[in-house]
């Protein structure tokens, strides 16, 4: 009865949340939680965009060393020699394993970097279909989250300034 007209239950309701939050810092709740949330998403994009440099590494390698390891399911509309394909992974990998490494590091340059580098991967991840489809489809996952991860991620101003 006493809440809907301002009784003192009601108003002890409405201050007793907004006071710890008055209590905290400015805006702690949810920006700290948005950002450490950001913060862990480009951590895993770090992460996964490493170890997508070291697995299409050895995929590439696996591609140059014999062209039999992989064989064609279907026909395709793309058709390239599979060393020319290994040769393009193999660099692609060592590349984006650099910049997952820099972005685990902190470093500015390697964000852009990483969305680069996880486009070109995604594409070609889709021209190895003929060899590995599941594995493609897997790495083309793992690619679109790091772009997306990458892309929304925008660190505070202060840690932006630190990392220079």
């Amino acid at each position: 009865m006493g809440s809907p007209t301002g009784a003192p239950s009601g108003g002890q309701h409405p201050a007793s949340p907004a006071s710890p939050a008055s209590s905290a810092s400015p805006g702690s709740p949810a920006v700290t939680a948005n950002g450490s949330w950001a913060a862990g998403g480009v951590t895993f994009a770090g992460v996964l965009l490493l170890l997508d440099g070291i697995l299409a590494i050895f995929q590439g390698i696996s591609a140059i060393a014999a062209d039999d390891v992989y064989t064609r399911i279907g026909d395709y509309v793309y058709k390239m020699n599979l060393t020319g394909w290994g040769w393009i992974l193999l660099i692609l990998g060592v590349i984006s394993a650099f910049a997952g490494w820099g972005i685990l590091s902190g470093a500015a340059w390697a964000r852009v970097v990483g969305i680069a580098l996880a486009s070109l991967s995604l594409v070609a991840q889709f021209l190895f279909l003929p060899y590995a489809p599941v594995w493609s489809v897997i790495m083309m996952a793992i690619d679109v989250f790091v772009i997306w991860a990458l892309a929304t991620y925008h660190p505070a101003p202060a840690q932006a300034t630190a990392n220079r």
